[in-house]
């Protein structure tokens, strides 16, 4: 196979991280006889401060052409100002809306190994292996109108909850794919009590239900379905839930793990590449120290051999490797342990069978 990955390495550790997930990219394509090519493009603050913008149209068409992307973490204290005409999260949304990625799958699973790594007790962590399926081009994030204005007197923020019928019915649809591979269980997750978005997504979720007979479906307000993450969390198979909700659940979820650093992502659509990227954030505090944990970024590498590419034996081959590296007691200073980034990785290929 031949393929075009696009790196966007990003601000804070995601150049570290990714050049690690770049290694084991490179490693699995020689032993499998495949040829990929990768080209780096700026996008986030690194950007904003090359171009004056978080995500050129340039870059924007070389993702577009591409096979797949993948990305390190944008942002940082350097471009935190809330007021800022120009801010890194704006080349993300622009990514995914640019992109077509509308569904971002967090797949949540507690290693054995890594059951005292939560603070959570080792014997409600047992066995949790979850699917978070957010839906990510639509919702509050994306809403118009938005902005800012004085009303009465007082100064007035707006934003707008909006979804179309046909933004809930596609992630929903692929929920229940999912959930048709795995256990046969989707919980939907909303605010159905409070916000007509929710009982839209509510309704639609319904009639997906009816036509799966075979997937047990359950509604789950989003305040409960906070609590469950944390109470009950083996109880849970494939969640799917709207942009906002599903952001915050998500990074509640990596508690789970023991660690952000854990933990991958795949953001797809219906057609073209997909998104690849840890769900942590760029962690300035730890940048250019070489010890972030790349785990969650070579994760995110398998998933984009497996959904971009078709590669499942490769992609699995590397969800081995780092299952035997965790195993083996192989710890980056976010568990406890001693490893840099590139001795983490270099761990993980030597075990990649």
């Amino acid at each position: 196979m031949n393929a075009k990955i696009v790196v966007l390495p990003g601000d804070g550790i995601g150049p570290e991280v990714t050049a690690e997930a770049v290694r084991v990219l490179e490693a699995v394509a020689r032993r499998g006889g495949h040829a990929l090519s990768f080209t780096e493009r700026l996008m986030g603050g690194c950007s904003i401060d090359a171009h004056g913008t978080a995500l050129t149209p340039e870059v924007l068409a070389d993702c577009q052409a591409a096979d797949a992307v993948l990305l390190g973490a944008v942002g940082g204290p350097k471009w935190d100002d809330p007021r800022a005409r120009v801010r890194p999260e704006q080349g993300l949304l622009g990514l995914r809306k640019g992109l077509g990625v509308f569904a971002n799958l967090r797949p949540v699973r507690v290693h054995p190994s890594l059951l005292d790594s939560s603070p959570l007790r080792p014997e409600k962590l047992r066995g949790v292996d979850i699917m978070v399926i957010r839906e990510l081009t639509g919702g509050l994030y994306f809403g118009q109108p938005k902005g800012r204005d004085v009303k009465d007197g007082h100064a007035r923020a707006v934003d707008t909850l909006e979804y179309q019928d046909f933004e809930v019915r596609r992630v929903v649809e692929l929920a229940f794919r999912i959930a048709k591979g795995r256990k046969k269980k989707v919980t939907s997750v909303d605010k159905a009590n409070v916000l007509e978005s929710s009982r839209l997504w509510r309704e639609i979720a319904t009639g997906i239900g009816q036509a799966n007979p075979d997937v047990a479906l359950d509604h789950m307000l989003v305040d409960t379905a906070a609590m469950r993450l944390v109470t009950s969390p083996a109880t849970l198979d494939v969640v799917v839930t709207e942009n906002m909700f599903g952001d915050i659940l998500t990074d509640e979820a990596s508690v789970l793990a023991g660690s952000m650093g854990m933990l991958p992502s795949a953001s797809i659509g219906e057609q073209g590449p997909g998104l690849y990227e840890p769900i942590h954030g760029s962690a300035p505090d730890i940048a250019g120290k070489g010890i972030a944990n790349p785990v969650g970024t070579i994760l995110s590498a398998a998933l984009l051999l497996r959904h971009s590419l078709g590669l499942e034996p490769e992609a699995a081959a590397i969800e081995r490797a780092v299952d035997r590296t965790i195993t083996d007691g192989c710890r980056t200073a976010d568990l406890g342990g001693t490893l840099s980034t590139r001795a983490m990785a270099d761990e993980i290929l030597r075990r990649l069978g």
